[in-house]
């Protein structure tokens, strides 16, 4: 039942106004906090590389696949309660979003902890099982282990950010994301160098800013919730809810786990393709390696909207406004294909240009890295499809399909097309490979969505599937207005 707050203090409503620009202007600031998270990757491997050298940089390449793994089992988690809130939300049932909310916390702190203490006292086991190379260990370990003390702030800050766009709020998040990653990046030199004040810690000195600025941007996300009193926050009575109900944990866990297998999913194609790619030499994983790299940034785009579109279907299928759900997925799909598809384009016109800031102008692996954007690159406008049909899908709790559609496209079919067409096309079965495994995820993805069930399904059993009166949650329907079912095209 909608609470008596006043109306500055609720979460934002995603249920109603003109959908292009409201999923647009949420969309924004996902997207910077995309890329600035990226560009503190990139900027930070580069104190690293100039100030330690190549052995560092191997042992944070390493250390960062470690953590990607990490942050990757936890997404799932962060994702179904995100839509469950969103859900909530858009129900208008706070009293439900702050249950989701306590249960969620304290199921994420605990297993990020868990973790956290894993790595510490198992780190030399788990970069031996990656093969770190002997002159990067010590490296490599020292940084891990501080990145380790760091993973349960920087899940809860994650957690906290996810949980605020599910709320419809994503201008929060990206603002103190850039206090995390301006902290990090500001520090990372003077800890390294020992610059001023500033002991000098070498590549611990990398990890210890990384910690400091997602210490730093929790705790101050969380100050200034409290302080304006988001409607979310726990508080006073509300902080029982920090132990977590059983019903709501399986819900969370059950879903959680095949969104986080997603992630795996993918990257375990990568790896795959990676270890076909090596067996080409230097210079073809070198191209390989720098369009790798660009495509990181083309599909920015796709996933920021991907992420917008499943928090505003979310709060729709939480009120009941199925005649919406159509209308945000095509508007999501056509600000893909504006967004990756100019990004593609201009790829297209300063490839050479853009891949010449990575490697010296009379590379070879320039033409290798230009032939390879040619034949692969275009293809992401095709998957940026895909993961908006899925972010869609998924708001209702939909999750097993989008998973069961990766492993086919992207394990099956693209890993198997790089490898078994190698015999008749050769290295270019690995480029050609991304096409294949694009078109077939989303021929599937457009199926599901046409022809699939995932209008009928739950996250909460008291959610109203497509032309089922919309209802509070407390038993208390709403006044239903326009909600009519959408036909299955959407």
């Amino acid at each position: 039942m909608d609470e008596k707050i006043p109306a500055r203090r609720r979460p934002a409503d995603l249920t109603s106004g003109p959908i292009p620009r409201t999923l647009l202007l949420f969309a924004l600031p996902v997207l910077g906090s995309n890329v600035l998270q990226s560009l503190n990757g990139s900027i930070n491997a580069v104190w690293v590389g100039r100030f330690l050298g190549e052995a560092a940089l191997t042992a944070t390449s390493n250390a960062n696949l470690v953590l990607f793994l990490i942050l990757g089992t936890v997404f799932g988690i962060g994702m179904a309660a995100t839509i469950l809130v969103a859900q909530s939300v858009g129900a208008r049932d706070l009293a439900e979003a702050r249950r989701v909310v306590g249960t969620s916390a304290t199921f994420f702190f605990l297993i990020s902890v868990l973790l956290a203490v894993c790595g510490w006292v198992w780190v030399d086991a788990i970069l031996n099982t990656l093969g770190t190379p002997a002159d990067a260990l010590p490296l490599a370990r020292s940084y891990l282990r501080i990145i380790f003390v760091a993973v349960p702030m920087m899940n809860l800050l994650s957690f906290v950010m996810t949980v605020l766009r599910g709320a419809g709020d994503s201008r929060t998040p990206f603002s103190f994301m850039a206090l995390a990653v301006v902290l990090d990046i500001v520090l990372n030199p003077l800890l390294i160098r020992g610059i001023g004040p500033f002991p000098e810690l070498g590549i611990a000195g990398s990890a210890t800013a990384t910690l400091i600025g997602q210490t730093v941007s929790v705790i101050a996300i969380l100050v200034v919730l409290y302080a304006r009193k988001h409607p979310l926050r726990l508080a006073g009575a509300n902080l029982a809810l920090l132990r977590p109900d059983p019903t709501l944990l399986r819900i969370v866990v059950f879903k959680g786990v095949p969104m986080g297998l997603q992630m795996i999913v993918i990257s375990a194609a990568a790896l795959t393709v990676m270890g076909i790619v090596n067996s080409y030499g230097s210079q073809v994983a070198a191209a390989y390696g720098i369009a790798a790299q660009l495509w990181t940034y083309i599909q920015m785009p796709a996933l920021a909207i991907g992420a917008a579109v499943s928090s505003m279907a979310a709060q729709n299928v939480g009120a009941g406004r199925w005649d919406r759900i159509g209308r945000i997925a095509a508007s999501g799909v056509g600000f893909n294909l504006v967004l990756t598809g100019a990004l593609v384009y201009l790829l297209f016109l300063f490839d050479r240009s853009i891949l010449s800031l990575f490697l010296s102008t009379d590379s070879a692996a320039i033409d290798i890295a230009a032939h390879i954007n040619n034949v692969a690159s275009w293809s992401f406008i095709l998957f940026g499809v895909t993961i908006v049909l899925f972010a869609t899908v998924r708001a209702t709790g939909a999750v097993m399909p989008p998973l069961i559609i990766l492993v086919i496209s992207v394990l099956i079919v693209r890993t198997g097309f790089a490898y078994f067409f190698r015999s008749v096309i050769g290295e270019e079965a690995l480029w050609w490979s991304f096409p294949a495994g694009s078109i077939t995820s989303l021929a599937l993805a457009a199926a599901y969505y046409r022809f699939g069930g995932w209008r009928t399904m739950h996250m909460i059993e008291n959610r109203p599937a497509a032309g089922e009166p919309p209802d509070t949650g407390l038993g208390v329907p709403r006044q239903r207005a326009n909600m009519a079912p959408e036909t299955p095209n959407g």
